[in-house]
């Protein structure tokens, strides 16, 4: 099926959940104010689908939206491979249940910006069916492997100490602590972040290279065994800060300790990969 094929369908199916009461609300993306752009949508009457849009501009992850309409009844969303790798993880850190959504499965061909060039996030997307779904509609697709998805991180291992502190000073001297990474990202789902929790005062309200720096390694150890590799946090930061570089540093030191491991591609799978005790750990630091 083409894209405008899978749109159609899309736009029938989500009309019919709707319409019988199946779901209460559907995320999906619909067209944005411009060309090449989208922008999620929610629904909650079936008149609304024909505005359902299923194209290659379609970057938003929505699976973080879930957590906030679960409330008004069952949700249904269209996921690709990061969205539903989105929703496990929500469904783990048990934000929502999977009775609470009912999933659309798409194929997806990798996502473009709006000057139509490949969209970062999707050149290192190592799965872009989704893991776990109600209904596929369309084909899916063949399965795009990075030739190194730490090819970043080990330019940033090989510096000198002194190159490797003066690049994250360059990194977080940047950043503007709006938090967008942290609000848009699915493993952050704290109902009150360290960072507006005033009375511990573990980060001031001053916009300071020490102080954002403590921000972001943290954010990056509290989400490390359990982001996905979306890559969301990294697409919606205005000050292009490398985001993923650090993330998939965790990723890959668990990986070379623990064992290869994935986020959110099972439900049910252990939650914290650097909370679980297992007595065979090697203890070679002791």
């Amino acid at each position: 099926m083409t894209m405008e094929e899978v749109q159609a369908t899309l736009q029938e199916r989500i009309a019919k959940l709707l319409e019988s009461g199946e779901v209460t609300t559907f995320l999906a993306w619909e067209n944005g104010r411009f060309p090449r752009q989208t922008t999620p949508l929610v629904l909650s009457d079936a008149a609304g689908a024909s505005k359902v849009a299923w194209n290659e501009y379609c970057v938003n992850t929505l699976s973080k939206y879930t957590r906030d309409l679960a409330y008004r009844g069952r949700v249904g969303i269209v996921v690709r491979g990061c969205d539903a790798r989105g929703v496990i993880r929500l469904i783990n850190d048990k934000e929502i249940s999977r009775d609470d959504v009912y999933l659309l499965g798409v194929g997806c061909p990798g996502m473009k910006d709006m000057e139509g060039n490949p969209l970062k996030k999707c050149t290192q997307c190592r799965h872009q069916n989704p893991p776990v779904y109600d209904e596929f509609i369309g084909d899916p697709v063949e399965d795009h492997v990075p030739e190194n998805r730490f090819a970043e991180v080990e330019a940033v291992e090989a510096m000198s100490q002194q190159e490797r502190a003066a690049y994250f000073e360059r990194v977080y001297s940047k950043c503007i602590r709006c938090y967008a990474c942290r609000d848009v990202c699915p493993c952050c789902t704290c109902r009150e972040c360290f960072v507006d929790a005033r009375r511990e005062n573990w980060v001031g309200k001053q916009n300071n290279l020490p102080e954002n720096r403590f921000y972001g390694i943290t954010r990056v150890m509290h989400i490390g065994d359990r982001c996905i590799e979306c890559g969301e946090c990294e697409r919606v930061c205005p000050m292009d800060l490398p985001l993923m570089t650090m993330n998939r540093k965790v990723i890959r030191d668990m990986n070379e300790l623990f064992g290869e491991f994935e986020a959110g591609m099972e439900i049910g799978e252990p939650t914290e990969k650097l909370m679980t005790y297992n007595t065979n750990d090697p203890e070679e630091f002791m």
